[in-house]
């Protein structure tokens, strides 16, 4: 195993010739909310939602990242692993840890990121010049914080974007989905507008809520769609709590959650005895 994370320690050195453009300190953390397309058809987005400052950040990312961060936002692992899988396998095995990822510059209207892990054995961590797309997919995978520079930030809020249809959508720490029929009638859902909540952590599920509730109102408003939740999400007045309000388990509650980014976890990996054909 050590000559492995020798090797490994090794090859991250050779790739890791660029430094970081931006100061660690002036760095915002942001949280991976969605992915969208770029105006009317055109390149997809990773939305990333920063908190204090009711802002959602267009990022520009590949058609495969945007397949690989969508499964991640939902929760969802191919049995066999994919190629992001399949690198965030490789860093588990070397016990290497991705701990931050970077969006730390925008140069000739391409953005630049940096991946931080840490290796056992050694004290300083390190970093590797990586397209930010395939950081940000690795990061859901490997529960990395993400941190973009201010002047990335501030190039992207000129993009202009469009949201998906039926998407999956991340904020607070509470993904959520559109509530279909089938979904109301087989969870006893009532007949009310608002979203499905598919997963919770941090603070939310610390007040108590579930997957399986019914999102009815974000400060008074009601989400009809998964986008329509950010937005609200995003337009919470800064230094204040979101108010939420949701059906669960056939009673309704009310709950204030902090606008911070909560903390990410892991993604588990598969179970290996799938039946059926191996590719």
């Amino acid at each position: 195993m050590l000559c492995g994370v020798a090797l490994l320690a090794a090859s991250m050195g050779a790739a890791s010739a660029r430094e970081l453009a931006a100061e660690i300190g002036e760095m915002v953390e942001v949280e991976i909310a969605t992915v969208g397309v770029a105006g009317f058809g055109g390149p997809p987005v990773v939305l990333l939602r920063e908190p204090g400052a009711r802002e959602v950040i267009p990022i520009f990312i590949g058609v495969n990242e945007a397949g690989a961060i969508l499964r991640g936002l939902a929760g969802e692992r191919s049995p066999r692993p994919m190629t992001h899988d399949l690198l965030s396998d490789v860093l588990g095995e070397m016990e290497a840890t991705l701990e931050r990822v970077y969006v730390d510059a925008i140069v000739d209207h391409t953005f630049l990121g940096m991946l931080e892990l840490s290796l056992p054995g050694r004290d300083e961590r390190v970093r590797i010049d990586s397209r930010p797309s395939d950081a940000i997919a690795l990061a859901i995978h490997a529960g990395a914080s993400i941190h973009v520079a201010p002047q990335v930030l501030e190039a992207a809020r000129d993009i202009e974007y469009e949201g998906l249809d039926d998407q999956v959508v991340v904020a607070l720490g509470i993904t959520v989905a559109p509530v279909t029929a089938d979904l109301r009638e087989a969870l006893g859902l009532p007949d009310q507008p608002g979203v499905l909540v598919s997963d919770v952590r941090g603070p939310a599920a610390d007040a108590g809520l579930e997957p399986g509730a019914l999102l009815l109102e974000v400060n008074g408003e009601v989400p009809e769609t998964p986008l329509r939740y950010l937005e609200l999400v995003r337009d919470t007045a800064v230094d204040e709590d979101a108010r939420l309000r949701y059906w669960q388990q056939g009673e309704e509650y009310e709950i204030e959650v902090t606008t911070d980014v909560p903390p990410r976890e892991p993604m588990p990996r598969p179970r290996q005895d799938v039946p059926g054909i191996r590719t």
